[in-house]
């Protein structure tokens, strides 16, 4: 067998590790990193472990796994983020050159605010021929709402989620209309997101958490938001207002 594949042989799979619990793998997310000859995980330049990298160590050998350097902190710098999205691409595309077959593991989804998204794109133009796939995996919103009780949504209820890095003033336009309002990424901008809440009258039955899964778990009310930084993957859920007893919404 030949030590470089062809871009037939191919195939990089996004695979969604959920938000941090290893549990919240699915079945099939499991088995498409076993299945892989590689797994890449995305760190920082610091390369301090990340949540996805921690979470496939639960069900794949430490020398299968591949760190890759993502700049998934840089906001400011485009062209420094640019830069590191190329050269992940680069390091990506030399391992489906060589191994064939790649699994990216992703935390939450890969279909949603992912790393993964830039990386297929990029790999396309590098590795043209590659086969890209995803395994879905479990969201943020999906395990807050399980572990604080709070509902997404009923009936006819819609459901928002924004980035609070598109800024606070989208997450007030979003909470003053209808349905439950999801707002990732909004620790840096805590504070902000507590008035957002108070002038729309949705702070009383808000939850927030972060760290889901894991030991530094944090899920309180969001009227215990004091406008303190929280970590930066932090999550907010502001459910819809309900008064219609069971079914109002149908």
């Amino acid at each position: 067998m030949p030590d470089v594949m062809s871009s037939n042989s191919s195939r990089l799979i996004g695979v969604g590790v959920g938000p941090g619990d290893p549990e919240l793998v699915t079945v099939k997310g499991v088995n498409a990193l076993r299945a892989a000859d590689v797994v890449v995980v995305p760190v920082m330049d610091t390369l301090e472990r990340g949540r996805a990298e921690a979470t496939v160590l639960h069900y794949v050998p430490a020398e299968k796994v591949v760190r890759v350097v993502f700049a998934l902190n840089e906001r400011s710098d485009r062209g420094r983020r640019e830069a590191a999205w190329d050269a992940a691409g680069e390091r990506v595309a030399q391992l489906l050159r060589e191994r064939g077959v790649v699994a990216f593991a992703t935390i939450g989804d890969p279909n949603v605010y992912s790393t993964f998204t830039y990386l297929a794109q990029t790999i396309a133009e590098l590795v043209p021929g590659t086969v890209v796939e995803t395994v879905p995996g479990i969201t943020a919103m999906q395990d807050l709402a399980a572990r604080s009780g709070a509902v997404l949504t009923e009936g006819t209820e819609p459901l928002t989620l924004v980035p609070v890095t598109a800024g606070a003033a989208v997450l007030k336009d979003a909470l003053s209309g209808p349905g439950t309002v999801v707002a990732y990424k909004f620790g840096r901008q805590a504070g902000e997101v507590a008035e957002a809440l108070r002038e729309t009258g949705r702070l009383d039955d808000a939850v927030w958490g972060s760290a889901l899964g894991l030991e530094s778990e944090s899920i309180r009310p969001a009227s215990q938001l004091d406008g303190e930084p929280l970590p930066y993957l932090s999550t907010l859920i502001a459910p819809a207002p309900r008064d219609g007893g069971r079914g109002g919404k149908l």
